[in-house]
């Protein structure tokens, strides 16, 4: 066990010249709205760049409709995700904050950013439209902590998704210009060869008649008409010639045409759907336009993207950087992350962490580093963590923070972000974390959270306990349960307590004789648990078949008591039966497993059984 010690943090000097009276309420962390937004990515970008670390922390409109839908110490990884998963679809992200950082000895050098977010139709397409849930507590919250909603409406800053944008640029079609390069097309045909020929002889007619200073001039009509019939057109100040295509094949031989006149450059434009498209020629006077026409579309094209993209910018530069990012709850935020920014969240928990592994090879999530040193006590929040590292460990932190807030700016927001941080940096110090070569911090992460990597089940244990596949029950006991020694209850009467509802079960049978205890899940529903395999299933068998004989249980099951297994309560996550009672939505799922039974036994033929021989009754 490692010995109780002192804990302390410390803010370097020149922050605490800056700020007199400095404390954790004071950290300075950059809000960034859209009106700051382009200056904001240009600096974060550095910092991600040149830091080891990359904290995530988001505040949501909410996280569940119920009490039960929260995560709870009963749900396996695979249901702690569909929960997860709900909340995502459900609810919207309106700060997402961000803060590279590295460890050099005791000192934590931090870059905190905290963006505003709030997502709109930017491109005016009609698309995507957006809708999202609020819980009344997680705003109250963030109005506490002054959070300025009208600034956020306003002021927030849009995103797309990965699909999204996909989705978008299909629609917008024309309206943007890309270029890129495309290899040749190989077997020509006749057809091709003709085509070439004749896109090669348009376009030069086409730029000795640009080229021509003898041309005399002509009516503005017979212009306009010359124009249309020809396909001429003006890139700006320079001309330009529209060149129509059918097929992928034509855009490679008319680019591949291209290759033979110098002072052109060609622009794909696609066409609504993303089917076919039309190639833009560009004519430049010299080799220095054609270089400064190069600049403006690169410009051009990174603008571009900044208005599709949004605060998606910022997770693409996270997921480019490869860096590890630490979170707090990986779960929940990042199945915000991944349903908000990426793409739609998948079913399953596996396809989610393959999906996501994809985009950030390595989330770290500080909730588990703790379990390492907290076995024997539940500590899952931010103020816990700190208090219980602060009561036995000596670690301290000299906390660097490089960009200063404005002093009108309001500092209490994003702050979840530098305690993750700080937390971080003391575990690192405390469980010896620090890669022991050089070396090793090049795209390798030290062994010692190599195992901690890419961990989304809320109730890993520690990395002693990887194999075991149970639950917890209680929040303040680490002990695991299997889940087949459990049973959901409902029907009881409303305000019965767990421990009267132990106490009516108590004696009732032979399975309430040994150890076992009773928990509530909401007010509407309990769950018993077994400490002997197999009770589960007896006691399953005797609520159907009304075998539980003392009078006070018999009244109970008259009054409508009824038990249900784990896959039960799986099968209501699996189908998203979110009633607001957890009693309700076992109803329904018992309600819809009987209407698929019977409509199954209406498509089957009908079976009876004579002695040894299996008789068809359709073939009577």
């Amino acid at each position: 066990m490692l010995q109780r010690r002192l804990f302390c943090t410390r803010i370097s000097k020149t922050i605490l010249q800056s700020n007199p009276g400095h404390n954790h309420s004071k950290w300075s962390v950059k809000q960034v709205p859209k009106s700051n937004f382009s200056a904001a990515l240009e600096e974060i970008s550095t910092f991600i760049s040149d830091s080891d670390f990359i904290a995530v922390s988001l505040k949501n409109t909410g996280a569940y409709s119920a009490p039960w839908q929260r995560i709870l110490p009963i749900d396996t990884a695979h249901t702690a995700y569909l929960k997860a998963k709900d909340a995502a679809e459900r609810f919207q992200v309106l700060q997402f904050a961000v803060c590279p950082f590295s460890i050099r000895g005791s000192k934590l050098i931090v870059h905190p950013y905290n963006f505003h977010l709030f997502p709109r139709d930017e491109l005016k397409i009609g698309m995507p439209s957006y809708s999202f849930s609020c819980q009344s507590s997680y705003l109250t919250s963030m109005a506490r902590e002054g959070f300025d909603f009208n600034a956020c409406i306003y002021d927030g800053i849009s995103y797309l998704s990965r699909s999204q944008e996909s989705a978008a640029i299909d629609r917008i079609g024309n309206a943007s210009h890309i270029t890129r390069t495309v290899q040749s097309p190989s077997g020509h045909t006749v057809a091709d060869s003709v085509f070439a020929e004749r896109i090669k002889s348009r376009v030069k007619h086409w730029i000795s008649s640009c080229r021509d200073t003898n041309k005399k001039p002509e009516d503005a009509l017979i212009s306009s008409l010359r124009k249309i019939v020809s396909g001429d057109e003006v890139y700006g100040s320079r001309p330009c010639l529209s060149i129509d295509v059918c097929s992928e094949r034509q855009v490679h031989l008319v680019l591949e045409t291209l290759k033979d006149f110098v002072d052109v450059i060609p622009l794909l434009n696609p066409a609504k759907g993303g089917t076919t498209m039309s190639v833009r020629v560009v004519l430049t006077s010299s080799e220095e336009d054609k270089i400064l026409l190069q600049k403006e579309l690169q410009n051009e094209e990174k603008e571009h993207n900044k208005r599709i993209r949004g605060f998606r910018e910022v997770i693409d530069l996270i997921s480019a950087s490869q860096k590890p990012v630490v979170a707090h709850n990986s779960l929940n935020d990042f199945t915000f992350v991944h349903s908000k920014f990426l793409a739609p969240l998948p079913s399953t928990l596996d396809e989610f962490k393959s999906s996501l592994c994809e985009v950030f090879p390595n989330v770290l999530d500080v909730n588990h580093l703790m379990k390492e040193i907290s076995l024997l006590k539940k500590v899952n929040n931010l103020p816990a963590s700190i208090s219980y590292l602060k009561q036995r460990f000596f670690a301290p932190v000299d906390m660097e923070i490089s960009n200063q807030a404005e002093a009108t700016e309001v500092k209490t927001l994003g702050h979840d972000v530098l305690k993750i941080s700080e937390l971080f940096a003391k575990l690192y110090s405390i469980l010896k974390i620090a890669p022991k070569a050089p070396e090793a911090a090049e795209g390798h992460l030290p062994d010692a959270i190599e195992c901690y990597i890419n961990l989304f089940n809320p109730c890993f244990a520690s990395s002693h306990g990887l194999a075991d596949e149970g639950v917890s029950v209680w929040t303040d006991n680490t002990r695991k349960i299997s889940i087949k020694n459990l049973v959901f209850l409902w029907g009881f009467r409303g305000g019965t307590s767990a421990g009267q509802l132990k106490s009516l079960l108590y004696g009732s049978h032979e399975v309430f004789h040994n150890e076992f205890d009773v928990r509530l899940v909401d007010k509407s529903c309990a769950v018993v648990v077994f400490g002997n395999p197999g009770f589960s299933e007896v006691l399953l068998q005797l609520m159907d078949s009304g075998g539980i004989c003392t009078s006070t249980l018999t009244e109970m099951l008259a009054d409508g008591l009824t038990a249900a297994g784990y896959e039960v309560y799986q099968k209501v996550c699996e189908l998203g039966l979110w009633e607001a009672d957890l009693a309700s939505s076992f109803e329904r799922a018992l309600e819809e497993n009987d209407s698929f039974s019977e409509a199954h036994s209406q498509e089957l033929p009908g079976i009876c059984w004579n002695n040894d021989e299996m008789i068809n009754l359709d073939d009577l």
